[in-house]
């Protein structure tokens, strides 16, 4: 566990960033193999269909994964203050939440999935590919939730090596399994989702296993299973806004993905393996603005707004530097990249496709590294609504950029829309730091 209220804030923030940084990019890993394997052996079609289930996935789980960021916020909070009982009463909320609502939304998930693909407009000859691989990923959800869960909880605390090391386990299996599945058992599409659920499994087993094993060191001995109403409202409460802003962002994608299907197959193709190109590049910034939240929450458990400043301030540097240095390597490999997924000899057109794609993304990293360096701050104090007013502006300026845009200049336009809209989402919390409004958000 890892006190981040005391020592240097960039040697805490970078050094729990880290472990995050390579754990993230285990996890974008295995779903870069399980792209690559269903793009080089099953096709693009296969390619299209598993693809366009991402945005679908995301929204339903979305609300649980909120729940599981907001009961976070409130644990770091209370390990910054030292309050054990209440961060026992956390947890146990976050459970009874989670356990509800995956529940629902996994039934939910598994009869409604043919009604939601054909709302998003996926084509016929792909739909098929995309049903068998949402039913089971909904079927045995799960496991991404409680690694979720837990993960926020050791996080918080100040841990972010155990998921690390949960994801490499978990990674490990992932790529094992594609290939005995795929390529040995010839399952197709059902084998990359048969994957992904038991290394999904396995991640929760261990991130919930060394919790267990370290619940003294956590201060989570003798935890009292009976609901606290009270505590199950502060998750709810602090958690809604990030899991409404997250389902609305997840909204805006599956609204944008249905503008990219009706393009066809080669572009839902490039479009998914930009998309994992993306994902991996991000991580970086993604990683080290996660850390800044939890460096901010545990901080803003003692009122050191000083100290939360500096952090702040050595953020933005360090995010500006590694922005400019994942998108120049973008922009320079664009090409090869996307050849990864796609065989250039079949799908030369979605390589192009996709490699423009990458060249427009990839020159607005740095809005992404202040929005979410400033964003992160304003989540970690406990200010959650700012962050949903801010989410949903950026929502907003994706939609409207990228079907006015595509109107005009064609699928280019599409593409556009995403920095645009990373422009439109940094105004709202840099307003709201500055405004100093935030030191007043204080959970607990």
């Amino acid at each position: 566990m890892k006190d981040m209220t005391k020592g240097s804030p960039v040697k805490l923030i970078i050094g729990f960033a880290i472990p995050m940084l390579i754990g993230n990019i285990f996890q974008q890993v295995y779903n870069v193999v399980d792209t690559v394997i269903v793009g080089r052996y099953l096709g693009e079609d296969a390619l299209a269909g598993v693809g366009s289930t991402g945005t679908l996935t995301f929204f339903l789980l979305a609300l649980v994964y909120g729940m599981c960021n907001g009961a976070g916020l409130v644990v770091a909070q209370c390990f910054g203050m030292k309050d054990r009982e209440k961060m026992k009463k956390s947890v146990v909320a976050l459970v009874w939440v989670a356990g509800v609502l995956t529940v629902v939304i996994s039934i939910l998930g598994i009869c409604a999935s043919r009604f939601f693909l054909h709302l998003l407009s996926v084509p016929e000859n792909v739909i098929e590919y995309s049903v068998q691989y949402l039913r089971i990923i909904y079927a045995f959800a799960l496991g991404s939730v409680i690694y979720n869960g837990a993960s926020a909880i050791l996080r918080s605390t100040g841990d972010s090596k155990t998921p690390l090391y949960a994801l490499i386990a978990a990674s490990i299996l992932n790529v094992c399994l594609d290939l005995l599945f795929v390529l040995a058992f010839h399952l197709g599409v059902r084998g990359v989702a048969y994957a992904t659920i038991c290394s999904q499994c396995l991640s929760a087993v261990i991130t919930v296993g060394y919790i267990i094993k370290k619940r003294a060191v956590i201060g989570l001995t003798d935890l009292k299973w009976r609901v606290d109403r009270k505590t199950v409202f502060l998750i709810i409460k602090t958690g809604f806004p990030a899991a409404f802003q997250s389902c609305m962002i997840a909204l805006g994608g599956m609204s944008v993905q249905r503008l990219v299907n009706s393009y066809g197959s080669s572009v839902m193709a490039a479009y998914v393996a930009a998309n994992k190109v993306d994902s991996v590049a991000i991580q970086v910034i993604v990683s080290i603005g996660t850390a800044l939240s939890v460096f901010t929450g545990q901080n803003m458990g003692q009122c050191n707004y000083k100290r939360i400043h500096e952090g702040l301030k050595k953020t933005l540097s360090i995010m500006v530097g590694a922005s400019i240095f994942i998108a120049v390597c973008v922009l320079i490999f664009r090409n090869e990249l996307m050849s990864v997924f796609l065989d250039a000899s079949e799908s030369m057109q979605s390589i192009q496709i996709g490699a423009t794609y990458l060249s427009i993304i990839g020159i607005a990293y740095v809005i992404a590294g202040i929005m979410q360096s400033y964003q992160n701050v304003i989540r970690g104090a406990g200010d959650v609504n700012t962050c949903m007013v801010a989410g949903l502006t950026e929502l907003g300026g994706r939609i409207v950029f990228a079907y006015l845009l595509s109107s005009l200049i064609g699928v280019t336009g599409i593409w556009i829309a995403t920095p645009l809209s990373w422009g439109c989402g940094c105004i709202i919390p840099v307003i709201r730091y500055y405004s100093g409004k935030w030191k007043f958000k204080k959970l607990v």
